[in-house]
């Protein structure tokens, strides 16, 4: 099974996974890449995604930034949706602090769209039996600095707590930014690891 479907991060074109995903061809993997809009709703770009996926047969989904909580709200929304594996790059899961405080301002609420009700704090729990990883970066240089220190480690907008998923198979955290994450040499080899095998060691 080699379809992977990548989902990249808000303000990012669907072709920024276009490397990750080129990368992931070289090991075999038919990608396919998601693209939405964060000026559409929450709910209907995780049903596009749902669809999307289906479209594929049984898949592999990697998600960066929101890509990763659209991937990871989908699949727990949607049970019955046949995935092999799920990674999830940067993704703010249990809420994303630079978010709420972007949100404070007329300008910060319209650079994040219609997805400010997503980060507020919240659990993230894994209830299904495919495994996810969970990649964090922990280099803090990002637009981060435009809501003010973020406590913790982090890649310069996402902490490395929000990350976490109760439940996960593995995760591991990487020296890279956030927005980096995306080109990096190796995550993309430690994404490859992860879809072939559940882990990524």
């Amino acid at each position: 099974m080699n379809a992977v479907v990548l989902a990249g991060g808000l303000w990012m074109p669907g072709m920024a996974m276009a490397l990750l995903g080129a990368r992931l061809g070289r090991h075999g993997y038919s990608t396919h890449v998601f693209h939405y809009s964060g000026r559409e709703s929450l709910e209907g770009n995780i049903e596009r995604l749902v669809r999307y996926a289906r479209a594929h047969g049984r898949v592999h989904l990697v998600g960066h930034s929101l890509g990763g909580v659209l991937v990871f709200d989908a699949l727990e929304r949607h049970p019955e949706l046949d995935v092999a594996t799920a990674v999830l790059i940067g993704a703010p899961v249990r809420g994303c602090l630079a978010g709420r405080r972007l949100a404070a301002s007329r300008l910060g609420r319209w650079m994040i769209g219609a997805t400010a009700p997503r980060w507020g704090e919240r659990n993230a729990t894994w209830r299904r039996r495919e495994p996810l990883g969970i990649i964090a970066g922990t280099l803090p240089l990002g637009l981060g600095w435009m809501t003010g220190r973020l406590p913790g480690r982090s890649d310069g907008v996402v902490r490395v707590e929000e990350t976490l998923v109760e439940g996960m198979a593995q995760q591991v955290t990487v020296p890279v930014t956030h927005s980096a994450l995306i080109v990096s040499r190796r995550v993309a080899g430690l994404v490859g690891r992860f879809l072939a095998a559940g882990r990524f060691e």
